[in-house]
């Protein structure tokens, strides 16, 4: 039986959606798999053009918030921001809660002028997480 997993972040725009399409590709056999956010803030277009660079289609995901979820048992919700873990909504029963923080690129490329570097923190950010989902298990 496939245990369902969940990954929240603040908006839900980019870190956790480039999180739940590589748990997917990875892992989609094993695990359920949603992503979340506190609030929403629409897919990030340049999360969906990085993903699709390693071959991932995200484009179909929402961007949908945690209390969408309320009737589904999740086996770990894996908060990927500060923001989240702090403000994690409360689940009961069996639910596991890890802690794995990744930059925030939207956040991060505000600074930075050009498109390429923009996409550079992305594509650092998606290389970060698909490398700490490869070996994941529960």
């Amino acid at each position: 039986m496939k245990k369902n997993i969940l990954f929240l972040c603040t908006g839900n725009s980019c870190r956790s959606q480039m999180a739940e399409g590589w748990m997917r590709q990875l892992h989609g056999e094993e695990y359920n798999v949603y992503s979340a956010g506190i609030e929403t803030h629409g897919l990030n277009p340049v999360a969906v053009q990085v993903m699709a660079e390693s071959g991932i289609d995200i484009s179909h995901q929402k961007s949908v918030l945690a209390s969408d979820y309320k009737d589904i048992d999740f086996d770990v919700v894996i908060t990927v921001c500060g923001h989240a873990d702090e403000n994690c909504p409360v689940y009961l029963g069996k639910t596991n809660k890890i802690h794995h923080g990744f930059d925030d690129p939207p956040r991060l490329a505000r600074e930075i002028e050009g498109e390429e570097e923009k996409k550079e923190l992305f594509r650092r950010v998606r290389d970060e997480i698909r490398d700490y989902l490869k070996d994941f298990s529960l």
